[in-house]
């Protein structure tokens, strides 16, 4: 528990408004996507830096474990109270400070939503490239925090490559800025990318600047429906090796598909077992090429059905399909762990053949969806976290799955991070050296262990 006396310093600073013990308050973030409960023994939300450097200054002194958390959207438990303590939503630092055109940046507060941030780009002409399926709500500081990506990472990169710059308050409240709004930087250690992807572990994120692009000119969507499962992926590799890069390129099997059919006006063919949704953009006749190519290549590997978005309103049909998932798994089970294997993408085809090995093997009700141009798997396992012995089998299944993706030379997570949800695993894929360097730059930021305690890098497994 925090002390009173405390708790009082806390609200002399932020607000007595601002600083939430009520049990109802605490339940709302006891929470993430991860699903699992982690109650904390009290919620600050800061509205500026020096709010954010006070609280920290009195937390260290007083060893109080603070969890920094965007829009809790995240999906690997990495924004709960995991030892205790305070949470920090970020959400009242919501402005976005600066957009500069001539030099393809924007300065935002940490607490400004991934869509705010892209609306507010369209009349400048520019876009900002990760979009996280959450984007409509998860905010620019957790994306980075966990270097979120998205079905554009394809082409566009995930947070990393869009991160200039930073302002970052250390656990002792000190505040430092680090890069710059220059496209090229060879200054010194590479710092604003050691803290995107930390998870919060090393500093809380207070203004971010990030690069920005033009908007593309022209983008079209391509949907293709095969008969096979092999065949969509067989297209994937095809369209990579004839040097297209679409901006995205998803990928769902026939247990996804057979859920969605129908749902808000939904419709795949007869016998559809996979479908590709693959987006183009650019130079209208660039994209009137790379479509043309597109569907030559869905045709050469027997797509059963294909449909070619004319207007910017049947684009949003076509994604519909994809998007409509989410809504879905609500209605069919009563839990969804969306697992995030990522593998390179020439070995797309043997991981997929293994989920669906391991989904028999572990009598377990899987989907999949796919970034498949990138190689990111995500597993959904349809189950009940209340069943003990059904969550045995999905913990075996996700260990057999990474110890798989590993051997193919991949990675625990493409975009959704470490957190809880694969914390077990860090030794499949890191050497004990390794660990020991990350846990060594963990102690040099952050000597008293209080920022987002309890995940792998303060683990001694």
């Amino acid at each position: 528990m925090i002390p009173v006396a405390i708790l009082e310093i806390l609200k002399s600073i932020v607000g007595k408004g601002w600083v939430l013990t009520d049990e109802a308050d605490l339940a709302a973030y006891a929470f993430d996507g991860f699903c699992m409960e982690f109650t904390p023994d009290a919620v600050v939300l800061p509205q500026n830096t020096a709010e954010v450097s006070a609280i920290l200054r009195i937390a260290n002194r007083e060893k109080i474990n603070i969890v920094p958390r965007g829009a809790g959207t995240n999906l690997s438990g990495t924004s709960v109270a995991r030892r205790g303590g305070m949470v920090m939503p970020l959400s009242r630092m919501d402005r976005i400070l600066e957009i500069d055109g001539p030099n393809r940046c924007a300065v935002v507060q940490p607490g400004v939503v991934n869509a705010d941030l892209q609306k507010a780009l369209e009349p400048y002409g520019l876009m900002y490239g990760p979009d996280p399926s959450s984007w409509y709500v998860s905010t620019i500081g957790g994306n980075i925090s966990l270097n979120a990506a998205g079905p554009r990472a394809l082409k566009y990169g995930s947070s990393r490559e869009h991160l200039l710059g930073l302002e970052v308050v250390k656990a002792d409240g000190t505040v430092i800025k680090i890069g710059s709004k220059t496209s090229k930087n060879a200054a010194g250690y590479d710092l604003p990318h050691l803290f995107c992807g930390a998870e919060g572990t090393l500093g809380i994120i207070t203004e971010a600047t990030v690069r920005i692009i033009p908007l593309p000119e022209a983008e079209r969507t391509i949907q293709a429906v095969y008969a096979n499962l092999d065949d969509a992926c067989a297209t994937v590799s095809k369209i990579i090796a004839a040097g297209i890069t679409p901006s995205a390129m998803d990928l769902l099997d026939q247990t996804l598909i057979d859920l969605i059919q129908g749902y808000g006006g939904v419709e795949f063919p007869e016998g559809a077992t996979a479908f590709l949704l693959i987006e183009t953009d650019g130079h209208p006749a660039t994209v009137k090429d790379e479509v043309g190519k597109i569907v030559n290549i869905c045709n050469a590997y027997n797509a059963i059905d294909i449909q070619v978005a004319r207007t910017p309103e049947e684009n949003e049909i076509i994604w519909r399909a994809r998007r409509s998932i989410g809504g879905v798994f609500s209605k069919v089970c009563k839990t969804m762990i969306n697992e995030d294997a990522t593998v390179p993408v020439a070995s797309l085809p043997a991981i997929m053949k293994t989920v669906l090995k391991l989904r028999d093997k572990h009598k377990l009700n899987v989907g999949i969806m796919a970034h498949a141009g990138d190689g990111n798997l995500h597993p959904a396992i349809m189950t009940d976290a209340s069943n003990k012995e059904e969550m045995q089998r999905v913990d075996d299944f996700a260990e057999d799955l990474y110890r798989e993706t590993l051997k193919l030379g991949g990675s625990l997570s493409g975009e959704h991070g470490i957190g809880l949800a694969k914390k077990q695993f860090v030794s499949m894929q890191f050497t004990n050296e390794a660990l020991l360097m990350m846990r060594q730059i963990k102690e040099l930021f952050d000597p008293n262990n209080i920022l987002n305690p309890g995940g792998y890098i303060d683990e001694t497994t």
